[in-house]
């Protein structure tokens, strides 16, 4: 019990930063990932081969996010029951998230595979760069079980107030993963291929030791055989919440595809100058990502303790921190933007950096709606209505197609740059009122059952 922590008592800022702070480290390992591989490629092989782990960012998204997104879903009920102090009821959560897990994994990774050549000719993935994207993306997916353990198990563990583990193993896996980069790419010569390597061997590793850290340490989370039960109730509530949160992921990205496919006919160097943006913004955006991984858990812990004053304050502390956070981002990226993105080129480097100077700076414009985004689409998540997150992603999805297929062809590169701007505006427009819905709803249910009894 000593590794949990409770987010239903104490200051909802000081416990949001504390829960927060790991996560963000975690996410920026993680980060480092995507970010070491695209600099190594575009340094060691150059603008052809990272215009060509460009073109798969979106497909990418699409299927590792659902991954994500359906992991972080079931970590959703783990929450309930440990706010709820059930943990029997968590520990049988857990084993059936694990059996979901398993079969999602199979499946997702035997389609994806034999489909990914055929998805990236739809996308218009230009001629020059094709094999290095289909190279590139067919070993990324074929990681997809490494995926799915490592996001279930940390989820899991994050569910119970541990943000901190995950973390040491990311930081431990990031060492490995630029030491395999350099090993695969620059000693064995092996291409593209060796930094997709990297990145599935890395993400592995991550997993095993999250669950052998697990079966060592969390003796809340030792499974009795009987535990282990199929339960087909509690694996519908499972896929109430994974499904619609990986949906979300899937949704939004369809958005994306269309608007890379958009991008893909402006030519390799557009491609790789969003694709260097792409990897400075998402670097930036992390602890957008933990706000919103903090949210879910601090909401769910907090809906199964029945403490619903205590949401309203959260979101609030956690906002102050997300706009804060906005404008500091935006004055770096202002003055140190084009030294960022010069990292990952070094051939055709002056028009690609300016191209993603000019995208970085047009999505730290809009990095509060941003931040909205993520803190309440999530705290929505962890309070248990996943389909409106989802609703949410098909806002996005519609801003995002409509840029691909009007601004792109009006505007070229500047249509492609206020794209992320416009799904961040179209999804809180949506999720604002979403979640004043949600909260009444939930304070009527609560009354209802407070009556009851």
């Amino acid at each position: 019990m000593n590794k949990t922590k409770d987010l239903t008592t104490g200051s909802p800022m000081k416990l949001i930063l504390g829960f927060a702070t790991p996560l963000l480290f975690g996410f920026l390992f993680q980060q480092l990932y995507s970010v070491v591989d695209t600099i190594i490629v575009g340094q060691c092989l150059g603008v052809k081969a990272l215009a060509g782990v460009g073109a798969t960012g979106s497909i990418n998204f699409m299927i590792v996010g659902f991954c994500m997104g359906v992991c972080n879903g079931f970590a959703i009920p783990v929450a309930h029951k440990f706010g709820a102090k059930d943990y029997s009821g968590m520990r049988r959560m857990v084993a059936n998230s694990v059996w979901l897990s398993g079969v999602f994994a199979v499946v997702m990774t035997a389609a994806v595979t034999l489909l990914c050549r055929a998805i990236l000719m739809l996308m218009n993935t230009p001629e020059d760069i094709f094999e290095n994207a289909y190279i590139y993306i067919w070993i990324i997916f074929c990681g997809i079980p490494a995926s799915f353990l490592y996001n279930l198990l940390s989820g899991i563990i994050r569910s119970m107030g541990d943000s901190k583990t995950p973390l040491m193993f990311l930081l431990l896996s990031s060492v490995l993963n630029i030491g395999l980069d350099l090993l695969c790419i620059v000693t064995f010569q092996m291409g593209i291929a060796g930094a997709a390597v990297a990145t599935v061997v890395s993400q592995l590793i991550s997993g095993l030791l999250c669950l052998l850290y697990m079966k060592k340490k969390f003796e809340i989370l030792q499974i009795e055989k009987e535990e282990w039960k199929v339960d087909f109730g509690n694996m519908k509530v499972l896929c109430g919440m994974g499904v619609p949160m990986g949906l979300q992921y899937s949704i939004t990205a369809i958005g994306s595809v269309i608007l890379q496919t958009a991008v893909n006919s402006l030519g390799s160097t557009a491609v790789a100058s969003v694709t260097a943006a792409s990897k400075v913004s998402l670097f930036f955006c992390c602890p957008f990502d933990a706000m919103g991984s903090t949210m879910a858990t601090y909401g769910g812990q907090n809906v199964g303790a029945k403490k619903l004053d205590r949401l309203g304050k959260g979101l609030f502390s956690c906002s102050i921190l997300g706009i804060g956070y906005s404008l500091i981002a935006f004055v770096i990226l202002f003055f140190f933007g084009d030294t960022f993105t010069g990292f990952f080129v070094t051939e055709g480097g002056a028009e690609i950096t300016l191209h993603a100077r000019q995208m970085l700076l047009t999505n730290a414009m809009f990095f509060i709606p941003l931040a909205f985004v993520n803190i309440i689409r999530f705290m929505i998540q962890g309070m248990g209505f996943s389909m409106f997150a989802v609703l949410a992603g098909v806002f996005e999805m519609v801003a995002r197609a409509l840029a691909g297929l009007f601004l792109v062809p009006e505007l070229g590169f500047t249509g492609a740059c206020f794209a992320s701007p416009l799904a961040w505006i179209f999804a809180d427009a949506f999720l604002i009122p979403a979640y004043l819905h949600v909260r009444r709803k939930l304070e009527k249910m609560m009354q209802v059952d407070n009556s009851a009894v």
